[in-house]
């Protein structure tokens, strides 16, 4: 009977290697399509664990000890691996929800404003949320004009996106649980699905296939935000995670020589940066680089013609539908069409006609082209 106690050490012990080696970034886990077999190891995991434990228990009750001391090394070999793979190395361990969201005025804000932040204005209320948290937290629930939103960021990927939290019509928890091709995912309380931070899409689940409502927002510095909507407020750091937070600015600037979220400064390299654009089942992908060198980019994508404009920071940037005016030029971050002038999010300075914007995510090329498969490039 000890044969059943080493089987069921090595299947335990390999079993809670594999449920996290599939969903955290692990050498060469991110780089398989094994979400499907994550999935199925993470939902049915009580299930081995009983299957295995009963192999154990059976084969200590049962097995011909002559030494009682030979089982207790394994035993705490398996409850040191149990221990760090789900209170250490689980991703809602290492990475938690802020206690609680602050958000002040820009007199009481205390975020230096050439931070990145992710901006969302709904029914005449601005709220903005700096990068520097978002990192750490990868998602945080607020509302805003009313409406429940989940403001979610991805460094690995570089990936910022809003939600709606609203899953069956009903307002949804989530939690975050792992990665899927260096993406962030977020489990839901109720159906206990996996949605993949990038797209809002359940990959694994009752709702494989489902998609969250997407919430418009800008990723712009604080600076910029504020010249926009002077008026918004700031989220700013909880004081239970001070320690958590990223307190350089090397990550946003692209500084960062980190593995997983360091940058290319080249073009077109896994780690380089570009902007991403959809348009109906349409996308395409500007690079970074090329936009800081012409400032202004004109193209048409899905009969769409629109602009990608950078801000004078170098660093801020808007897509816009540029259709029924003439092609605008922009100069001092105000774009000029004819007699018409819009400020550089678009908005009529000088006419009640504004320029309709369009959703653009700076991200890293690898992710943008592995979420957006047979994605464009603009190489014109």
């Amino acid at each position: 009977m000890k044969k059943y106690f080493w089987i069921g050490f090595a299947c335990f012990l390999f079993f809670e290697v594999a449920n996290v080696y599939f969903i955290m970034p692990m050498p060469g886990s991110q780089r398989i399509n094994s979400i499907g077999l994550a999935y199925f190891l993470y939902k049915f995991r009580w299930v081995f664990r009983a299957m295995f434990g009963i192999m154990i228990i059976a084969g200590l009750l049962k097995g011909n000890w002559k030494r009682k001391w030979v089982p207790v090394a394994p035993l705490l070999i398996f409850m040191g691996v149990f221990y760090l793979a789900n209170f250490k190395m689980a991703a809602d361990a290492m990475f938690k929800q802020p206690k609680t969201v602050v958000m002040t005025d820009a007199l009481s804000n205390k975020v230096d404003k050439q931070r990145l932040v992710l901006g969302v204005e709904i029914n005449g209320e601005a709220k903005a949320y700096p990068i520097q948290f978002l990192g750490y937290h990868h998602h945080v629930q607020d509302v805003v004009g009313g409406k429940r939103i989940l403001v979610t960021y991805c460094t690995v990927c570089r990936t910022g996106r809003v939600f709606e939290p609203v899953v069956n019509g009903k307002p949804e928890q989530f939690r975050l649980v792992g990665m899927d091709h260096f993406n962030a995912m977020l489990e839901d309380q109720s159906t206990k699905s996996w949605w993949r931070q990038a797209t809002g899409e359940a990959v694994s689940g009752k709702l494989k296939g489902q998609r969250l409502p997407e919430v418009f927002s800008n990723q712009t510095t604080l600076a910029e935000w504020l010249l926009l909507y002077p008026t918004s407020t700031i989220m700013q750091a909880d004081p239970a995670f001070v320690q958590s937070y990223d307190s350089t600015i090397n990550y946003e600037n692209g500084m960062s020589r980190n593995t997983l979220t360091g940058t290319d400064t080249s073009s077109w390299k896994d780690k380089s940066w570009v902007i991403g654009i959809r348009s109906g089942t349409a996308s395409k992908a500007y690079d970074w680089n090329r936009l800081k060198r012409e400032k202004i980019i004109y193209d048409q994508l899905n009969s769409t013609p629109l602009i990608l404009v950078l801000a004078n920071d170098n660093t801020s940037f808007f897509a816009l539908s540029i259709a029924g005016i003439e092609k605008p030029v922009l100069k001092n971050d105000t774009l000029i069409a004819g007699n018409k002038h819009f400020t550089i999010h678009g908005k009529g300075l000088d006419t009640n006609f504004n320029l309709v914007p369009i959703a653009a995510y700076q991200e890293f090329w690898h992710s943008w082209r592995t979420f957006n498969p047979g994605t464009g490039r603009y190489d014109q």
